[in-house]
């Protein structure tokens, strides 16, 4: 295991994280628009979680997202930063987010977007 841990870590066999590239596509829709579609999408497995889809930005239209200042901490995954969904004259606040320096374990997922599903009208997977 990796040394690049921060405060709150507690080594845990039963916290299991595994990554997966996921064989299908994801397809996120918020406000009735496509806003993300991805074939090159990482499934992350933590714990008794459901499943996360975390999307390469290339494929999230970024035009629809806008930074914001809220973050917050995860002792197996590190720092997230957040972003609001702006469609159509709405905003779903602080609906996506990103880790973008993630601990080593879970590198794959740094700079990719996940997206809250009950913010969102659906995440598809196929």
């Amino acid at each position: 295991m990796s040394k690049n841990r921060g405060p709150g870590y507690k080594e845990n066999p039963e916290h299991r994280i595994a990554l997966a590239r996921e064989a299908g596509r994801v397809r996120v829709v918020a406000s009735g628009e496509t806003i993300a579609d991805s074939g090159e999408a990482i499934t992350l497995h933590e714990a008794a979680y459901p499943p996360v889809h975390y999307i390469p930005r290339k494929h999230v239209r970024m035009d629809a997202l806008v930074c914001t200042d809220h973050h917050t901490y995860c002792p197996y995954k590190g720092e997230a930063s957040y972003f609001n969904i702006c469609l159509g004259g709405n905003t779903i606040e602080n609906a996506v987010w990103s880790y973008e320096h993630p601990f080593d374990e879970v590198k794959q997922i740094g700079g990719y977007l996940a997206f809250y599903p009950r913010k969102v009208d659906r995440i598809e997977v196929d």
